[in-house]
């Protein structure tokens, strides 16, 4: 590999945790806490890196997460999600 790998993850601010959990298509399997989730996530984003893949957080903010959604005809989901944090990578 010539360049390391990136990935987007998303992101959410303490915040916004409860307002998007409440406008996700699959919030209710976010945990309940925004501190269990981020516990979560951060040891997920440890073990990516350990696999030399640089990880970049994207902030996901509802009204702008739910936009994109709208525009992008996508449920938000998981994999609209990935699929925001990736496009906001790829425009920097």
């Amino acid at each position: 590999m010539d360049r390391p790998r990136r990935v987007g993850l998303p992101w959410y601010a303490l915040e916004h945790y409860e307002v998007l959990r409440a406008g996700l298509a699959d919030g209710a399997k976010l945990p309940s806490s925004y501190e269990t989730w981020c516990i979560a996530t951060e040891q997920m984003e440890r073990e990516v890196q350990r696999s030399g893949v640089e990880v970049v957080r994207v902030p996901i903010e509802p009204e702008a997460f739910a936009t994109w959604c709208e525009r992008t005809g996508l449920s938000p989901d998981a994999a609209a999600r990935a699929r925001y944090a990736a496009a906001a990578l790829e425009a920097g």
